[in-house]
């Protein structure tokens, strides 16, 4: 997303900068220009997450505090970006919304590229459960993996409630769809085969793959995108999907008959996180802390019906919409947390196998 955000004013400052300190584009003029002009940048998913974000946290912080928060789009997990930035001292971002692997990630493989945000006795932040909270991260949205389906494609029939169901092809015909990465996709065919949910992890890879053998021949789509997972799901090239809830959401919203099964979901925490380095942390925090209000995130399902991270902010939430959340009670109840320390640990090498396995 081209961020149209920085003003004429603010680029004749960094000029003005730019003649005081002799080159343009050096990162110690960008980051003067930016403190001068009272400004932070943060990293969200873009979308109806930069439009919410604006009317709900954004703007009203900036009409409180004085602060510019600028939102801009980037890659779901921007490790490498966030790298570059802290290693070179060049902050385009001073805050990303990144997920706990993300976090894992940047705080454990020698060098720590995130501020620890210290706000856990903070009376606002204190209040979000500790299992969703981490040092380098301020939790803000939960986000769920589902099975979706197309209503009209199983109308006077039985829907599947299950990962089981979805590999079931014989009881529960149609065209399915599976991510193309090993992510989601190897918890949901262990799933599949009978594994509870306390047991599945560490993943049993040999169980994993040989399930996914039994359904590979009956998956029409392999799908690398969630505005492909959308395009789907509406235009009903695929009757059932797995698939982040987001999507399903918003093709209901937007009319096709879809419905979401709650039943074995997977969950992970998205956070507010500091670039370390940055000279703007401070600013960050406070954003952060604004940001956890119950009552003010609870305002975020006017535009989606969020993972809200303060189970408080259900007071402010009605109960049509709070059952589409994926914080609701029932919903997390009825779903296991993805273990972010297992794919850190694991990552490249299952990987690897998933896709010569995607291959053959």
């Amino acid at each position: 997303m081209k961020d149209d955000s920085f003003s004429h004013s603010s680029r004749r400052r960094v000029l003005q900068a730019a003649a005081v300190f002799g080159t343009l584009g050096a990162p110690g003029v960008l980051r003067f220009a930016r403190a001068q002009s009272k400004r932070i940048v943060v990293r969200d998913d873009g979308g109806i997450y930069t439009k919410a974000y604006g009317a709900v946290y954004y703007r009203p912080f900036t009409a409180k505090t004085g602060i510019e928060v600028v939102g801009v789009q980037a890659n779901a997990e921007p490790i490498a970006q966030i790298k570059s930035m802290v290693d070179t001292k060049s902050y385009t971002w001073d805050m990303a919304k990144i997920s706990q692997p993300a976090i894992l990630l940047l705080t454990t493989q020698g060098k720590v590229y995130l501020e620890k945000h210290g706000l856990e006795g903070d009376p606002v932040v204190r209040t979000i459960p500790a299992h969703y909270m981490s040092a380098y991260g301020v939790p803000t949205n939960i986000y769920s993996t589902v099975l979706a389906y197309r209503t009209d494609a199983f109308k006077g029939r039985k829907a599947p409630n299950s990962w089981a169901d979805f590999w079931n092809a014989k009881d529960f015909p149609g065209r399915r769809s599976l991510r193309k990465h090993p992510f989601d996709t190897l918890e949901e065919s262990a799933m599949a085969s009978g594994t509870p949910t306390s047991q599945l992890y560490p993943l049993n890879l040999d169980k994993a793959f040989a399930n996914l053998d039994a359904v590979k021949p009956k998956v029409d789509v392999w799908w690398n995108s969630g505005a492909q997972v959308e395009q789907m799901l509406k235009s009903g090239e695929v009757d059932m999907v797995a698939t982040w809830v987001s999507r399903p959401q918003s093709a209901m919203a937007d009319g096709a008959p879809v419905a979401i099964v709650w039943n074995q979901n997977l969950w992970g925490v998205d956070n507010w996180s500091i670039l370390a380095g940055t000279p703007n942390a401070d600013a960050c925090r406070e954003f952060a802390k604004f940001a956890s209000d119950p009552q003010r995130m609870a305002s975020l399902v006017e535009y989606f019906p969020a993972g809200v991270t303060q189970p408080d902010a259900f007071k402010y939430i009605k109960a049509d919409i709070a059952k589409n959340c994926p914080t609701h009670p029932d919903n997390i109840r009825n779903g296991v947390q993805i273990n972010a320390k297992y794919w850190l640990d694991n990552q490249a090498a299952v990987t690897e196998k998933f896709n010569a396995w995607i291959l053959t």
